[in-house]
């Protein structure tokens, strides 16, 4: 892939998406946006990827958005057309993250702040650097949180801390990110991504990559839905829709066989249509 601010690599079905501006610790610009965007695209549409890794490249994850505008940099006037609000960036990532069909792991390396660390929160695991330097820092900057924070950053360490740290803005560390569930588990600076890694190839080498697809697709949703019977639907569909497929046989097969499995089914022939509601609402 020909990028210019993320690199995109391949190997043994997992990818590996680097922010890689590290020159200015992989500040967030809207070229790594719609490059991210972009990859993502290719990603779903790959088989031959199963798993997704994001990583920053040098001694730092991201340090945000970046800041060279000076003050204007959060003035979006200019990008406002026939009267409507120009969309947030880092949102339109995160909305694309959380229609990925791939499972997407956090490797955070280093620093990780604004828009650094809110566009880790629609990613489905998330390692750190021992000592990171971690900071929802919007209020300080005059802004508030953005790239969908305050609908997935409360589902992830409750509405108490979620508050405390977006009001207060401060920078804290990874120790107190882990102690609240916002990461799964913290290694030294240079184990963090093969540690991510390791988790991406437990998944490509075991599971079905549609039941994967399913699965998260499912927990998402079901994050918003008012009654459990929504999920019985959903599983039940689930259920019917890869219980008769060449997966499934196989899944149990091969365990009675004793033997890894080898699962046929493709992510880019589509899903099932296993949710109970429709279309995803538009922007307005």
């Amino acid at each position: 892939m020909d990028f210019k601010e993320i690199q995109y690599e391949v190997a043994d079905r997992v990818l590996t998406i680097t922010l890689n501006r590290p020159e200015r610790l992989n500040a967030f610009t809207p070229t790594m946006q719609s490059e991210l965007i972009e990859a993502l695209e290719h990603a779903d549409a790959d088989d031959g990827v199963s798993a997704i890794v994001v990583t920053g490249a040098g001694r730092g994850f991201c340090a945000g958005a970046d800041l060279e505008r000076g003050g204007s940099t959060f003035d979006w006037r200019e990008r406002q057309a026939d009267g409507e609000v120009p969309r947030d960036g880092g949102g339109q990532l995160t909305l694309r993250l959380f229609d990925s069909t791939k499972p997407v792991i956090a490797a955070i390396n280093g620093p990780a702040v604004g828009v650094g660390i809110t566009m880790t929160l629609a990613m489905d695991v998330r390692l750190a650097a021992e000592g990171a330097k971690i900071g929802f820092v919007f209020a300080r900057r005059g802004i508030v949180p953005e790239a969908c924070s305050s609908w997935f950053l409360p589902r992830a360490v409750g509405i108490s801390r979620a508050v405390e740290w977006t009001a207060t803005g401060r920078v804290f560390p990874a120790e107190e990110g882990l102690e609240a569930g916002l990461f799964r588990s913290l290694h030294p600076a240079d184990q963090v991504l093969p540690a991510a890694r390791e988790l991406a190839r437990e998944i490509a080498d075991n599971t079905a990559p549609v039941s994967v697809a399913l699965a998260r697709r499912m927990m998402w949703r079901m994050l918003g839905a008012p009654h459990p019977m929504e999920a019985h639907r959903a599983d039940s569909r689930g259920m019917f829709a890869r219980g008769q497929s060449d997966d499934a046989r196989e899944g149990v097969t091969s365990f009675l066989e004793k033997r890894p499995p080898s699962f046929t089914d493709r992510v880019s022939d589509g899903l099932p249509d296993v949710m109970p509601w429709g279309e995803e609402p538009a922007f307005s």
